[in-house]
């Protein structure tokens, strides 16, 4: 049996989220100051001290999610942390996890997502896309939910997060009109969600087209460490293919359930949460009951995951 790491992506993010590992890992702060060079803003300021509505925003959010779990991993190494059997990432995690596997230089990532994010929001102008939760419908509900009232318009699954909890994105009339019948349908809710854009849809092919020239000029090697992508649950054969898969991550659904079903099926037993929250082990507990779940968000959590 062994461990996975597993890297978290927006949404788990919170104004102070790196205050405790930072208190006494020097490495935290020093690889927010290697971003913000990059960057050329106080990304740790931000992330410490917000606004919320600041930390929040696209472009923001995600060079800090990256840096935020870039720094985690280095705080686990120094503390004396062993590498994974394999990784993954949800969505924007799936970069830190490359970053982590050795397939791109941190400076280098730090530029894309920030590009990555820029695209995204400039495919749907804010307001147009909108992205729901949808709690307690199996996925095949959800698709047909999302037929039967998308209209005409852009309305997908995107996000298959764990049995029950399924994300939808779309134009926002279509993604509203879908909230207010979900319950009719039998679903427990639909939770409208605090995003500025529509990830993971067809509305997001624009900015996949731009990512992909993008990721033309980014140095890519092989991989130390398997990293298992969203698009399609694989480990990737080559530097190309994992530029395709990260530009079409973009607009096509993160396969979430089946990535942890997966580690099961590879003998992975435990997985570690390496950035901020611990939503992606919320997701592994209703998903895999076989599997333990760890989040690295102090020293005593990982302490407890270097002893176990």
């Amino acid at each position: 049996m062994s461990t996975a790491f597993i890297f978290p992506g927006q949404g788990s993010q919170s104004i102070g989220m790196m205050d405790t590992l930072a208190e006494s890992n020097p490495v935290i702060q020093e690889t927010f100051s290697e971003a913000s060079d990059i960057l050329g803003y106080d990304l740790w300021s931000v992330v410490a001290e917000g606004p919320a509505e600041k930390l929040n925003s696209t472009e923001i959010t995600q060079p800090a999610m990256l840096t935020a779990g870039v720094a985690t991993w280095r705080a686990w190494l120094a503390t004396g942390g062993t590498k994974p059997s394999m990784v993954a990432g949800h969505s924007l995690g799936e970069y830190t996890a490359l970053v982590c596997a050795g397939a791109m230089n941190f400076s280098d990532a730090v530029t894309l997502v920030a590009d990555r994010a820029s695209f995204m929001q400039a495919a749907v102008p804010v307001g147009e896309g909108a992205m729901a939760a949808i709690l307690g419908l199996d996925d095949e509900s959800v698709r047909t939910l999302c037929q039967d009232n998308a209209a005409g318009e852009v309305l997908e699954a995107v996000n298959y997060n764990a049995p029950g909890q399924v994300v939808v994105a779309g134009s926002a009339s279509a993604v509203n009109r879908l909230a207010e019948n979900a319950k009719a349908a039998g679903a427990k809710r639909a939770l409208i969600l605090p995003v500025s854009v529509p990830s993971h849809c067809a509305l997001m092919k624009p900015a996949s087209e731009k990512m992909a020239e993008r990721l033309k000029n980014v140095a890519i090697s092989a991989c130390e460490i398997p990293v298992i992508h969203n698009v399609n649950v694989k480990v990737a054969v080559n530097e190309n293919e994992i530029r395709d898969l990260l530009a079409r991550q973009i607009s096509e659904p993160v396969r979430w359930v089946e990535t942890v079903n997966s580690m099961a099926q590879q003998d992975v037993n435990k997985l570690l949460e390496c950035g901020p929250g611990k939503v992606l082990c919320g997701l592994t507990k209703r998903i895999n009951r076989d599997i333990g779940c760890i989040p690295l968000i102090n020293n005593d959590s990982i302490a407890t995951a270097l002893e176990a």
